[in-house]
């Protein structure tokens, strides 16, 4: 199978080449600095029919018949993956190739595909690339080496992304995006109780997205804030981004980060957090949550609100919810988002989250509370033509709590 594959993309390369000398010659070199392409950082779960985010990709990519490498590296059936993956880029009017280097690929050595010429210079040709989804350590054994150094199919997607490429990902292949990505990790709330540490919980992704952002996915429906806390925590970042199924956030070269598809993206601030030594806390933490159509610049620190939500911003006066906010499982699914769309828009000041753990779990006593908060710097914007809300700087305080054990009935 590689032979094949290496030979078809030594006949793609050359007919890329030929097609693209002139503009090449008069073009100007990319500095080695800072990419000038995109990301497309998809929270799992695409579906098909989303066609919105599918669009996107192509046309960041270049528009119809642009050329976009396809990694099933993440897959436990790469060749499966890719071809599936193919006809739906296809089906929006990308030309779409499968790029062989994958750990389960069959009948293929991934060390020897990964450092092959002609499937290195046929990814740097490239219009854009899209990684499926699956586990994220197999991406980074396939395009690794074992000393850690690239190999040249990576270098070819690096100089891809440079010279203006788009480079997407779900899942697996978004959480690749970060220099530091969820390896082994555990339950969310074994995370909280923990820790992280490098070789077990976390290792190296591809980086991407720059070193200052944290990347996580499946985000809401996972309840996954909690266990990028520790982990920002523990790395030293002060801004994370999750990102939900069926959804994704495009960044764009200039920092600007767009949030598109079916749910939104949640965004953590730890710049004025604080923490102390012993189970895991933190105080001042922020959060903020945008939908659809939603932006953020990475560099000036400034929220867009979608356009149909941006003449609709909320008066704390006139709250619609009244009443203490209490959530009893702070880590079910997009129940940190219906707390913050609650909370910006009601009477109260103060939200309280628990997540508490079985009584079978290891520290079956320990859990943890959220305490969220509005401050004067917290603003909500409500669409005009539905109930999606944007939820801007809510202030978070995580503190350990202690159940009694065992649980005894009320009498």
């Amino acid at each position: 199978m590689l032979n094949l594959a290496r030979r078809y993309l030594q006949f793609l390369f050359l007919v890329l080449l030929a097609a693209g000398q002139a503009q090449a010659a008069a073009a100007p070199s990319v500095p080695a600095g800072g990419p000038k392409g995109s990301l497309v950082i998809i929270g799992g779960a695409l579906r098909g029919e989303n066609a919105a985010v599918w669009k996107r990709i192509v046309e960041l990519a270049g528009g119809p018949g642009a050329r976009i490498a396809v990694f099933g590296s993440a897959s436990a059936s790469p060749d499966v993956a890719g071809k599936n993956n193919i006809e739906v880029l296809n089906s929006y009017g990308a030309d779409a190739f499968f790029v062989p280097v994958a750990v389960k690929l069959k009948d293929s050595d991934y060390r020897i595909a990964a450092n092959d010429q002609a499937i290195a210079d046929a990814v740097r040709h490239a219009d854009g690339a899209y990684f499926v989804g699956g586990n994220q350590a197999r991406i980074t054994e396939a395009l690794r080496k074992k000393d850690g150094s690239s190999t040249r199919v990576l270098d070819a997607l690096w100089a891809m992304y440079r010279n203006g490429g788009v480079i997407a990902g779900t899942s697996a292949g978004a959480a690749i995006m970060s220099e530091t990505m969820f390896y082994d990790a555990s339950s969310v709330l074994s995370t909280l109780k923990r820790g992280v540490a490098d070789g077990m919980e976390l290792s190296p992704g591809l980086g991407f997205v720059g070193k200052d952002v944290f990347v996580d996915q499946h985000l809401l429906v996972r309840g996954r804030f909690g266990r990028m806390l520790p982990a920002m925590l523990a790395k030293g970042y002060k801004m994370g981004l999750g990102i939900d199924e069926n959804t994704s956030m495009i960044i764009h070269g200039n920092r600007d980060v767009e949030v598109l598809g079916y749910k939104g993206a949640l965004m953590i601030d730890l710049s004025g957090a604080t923490f102390t030594p012993g189970d895991f806390n933190v105080s001042n933490a922020r959060l903020s949550y945008l939908d659809n159509g939603d932006r953020f610049n990475l560099q000036n620190g400034v929220f867009t609100p979608s356009p149909e939500k941006l003449a609709n911003k909320l008066d704390p006066a006139k709250p619609y919810y009244r009443g203490p906010l209490f959530f009893a499982d702070i880590l079910g699914n997009t129940t940190v988002v219906d707390l913050m769309h609650r909370l910006i828009d009601s009477d109260q000041t103060d939200a309280i989250g628990l997540t508490l753990g079985s009584p079978r779990d290891l520290q079956p006593e320990l859990g943890f509370e959220f305490r969220f908060s509005r401050t004067k710097e917290s603003i909500g914007y409500m669409s005009a033509i539905s109930d999606m809300y944007s939820v801007f700087n809510i202030r978070l305080d995580v503190l350990p709590i202690l159940i009694r054990q065992p649980l005894y009935q009320y009498k």
